[in-house]
């Protein structure tokens, strides 16, 4: 895929629709910080997320256990959503891979082409520069634009 376009609307669609189990890299127990209102929005969507953060002494996340690895996520995990540099995106897509998730998704910024065809060869769906918070409520506001769904 070129993911220096727009993504199909049924792409993304077909992704938010399918995925359960978000593990949310990068995740933040900081309240102002992006990472943690997307989580909190996804969790009270409906979706399973399991924040991941390397940091020790952060155990809980909203409620939530946190994960220091994705390796260390005892369940399946459909997606793996990536709140860190473009720089840390290669080794994150070789851990997606590791632990058989289905969806690679860099949030706004991050953006690495050799981590998604890494991730594309071995299967998974890919996107970046995207905000699963933003392309949920996009039916909902595109309208309200003069635009068609």
């Amino acid at each position: 895929m070129d993911h220096t376009q727009d993504y199909p609307e049924d792409y993304l669609a077909d992704i938010l629709k399918s995925v359960k189990t978000i593990a949310m890299v990068g995740a933040s127990p900081d309240a102002t910080k992006f990472s943690y209102g997307v989580l909190r929005v996804l969790h009270e969507t409906g979706y399973d997320m399991i924040p991941v953060n390397p940091k020790p002494e952060v155990t809980e996340i909203r409620g939530l256990p946190v994960a220091n690895s994705l390796a260390e996520i005892e369940r399946p995990v459909d997606m793996v959503q990536v709140f860190r540099s473009a720089d840390a995106l290669y080794g994150v897509a070789q851990e997606a891979i590791a632990i058989n998730a289905k969806v690679l998704w860099g949030q706004i910024g991050v953006v690495d082409h050799d981590a998604a065809k890494l991730a594309e060869d071995a299967g998974l769906k890919v996107v970046m520069d995207r905000c699963p918070k933003i392309e949920l409520f996009r039916p909902f506001w595109k309208p309200r634009l003069g635009q068609t769904i």
